[in-house]
């Protein structure tokens, strides 16, 4: 079964910082990019970061550049959204989210994890 499991999330006042963690199981990690997509009330789904499988290339959305970060630890099939310098509009729910390529857009999601919410005070 596959599975893409998030953690990490939570409330934060604006300023703070949060990691997020997903463990991928029942897939070949190795092969697939990983991403972070976001979901706002009444907003779509926006592509926040992605990491390529071949050369760990990170891809940043222009809002979070310089304030996320994102890393893959292939040995522990994990990938990590480092988040620092939180504003009230980074509050959604986060997906994590594997695909053939790495910058990710949803279509091209082949496995989805449930998310995590991530709220941030002002």
């Amino acid at each position: 079964e596959v599975q893409l499991v998030e953690s990490g999330g939570g409330l934060v006042q604006a300023g703070g910082s949060l990691r997020l963690s997903c463990v991928a199981s029942g897939f070949t990690f190795d092969d697939y990019a990983i991403g972070w997509f976001r979901q706002a009330p009444g907003k779509g789904r926006e592509g926040v970061s992605s990491i390529s499988n071949l050369d760990g290339y990170p891809y940043y959305t222009d809002s979070v550049k310089g304030r996320f970060f994102i890393s893959r630890d292939n040995a522990k099939n994990t990938v990590y959204l480092q988040m620092n310098n939180l504003k009230p509009e980074d509050t959604a729910v986060y997906y994590c989210a594997a695909g053939p390529i790495a910058v990710l857009t949803p279509p091209e999601v082949k496995y989805w994890g449930q998310g995590t919410q991530v709220t941030i005070s002002s």
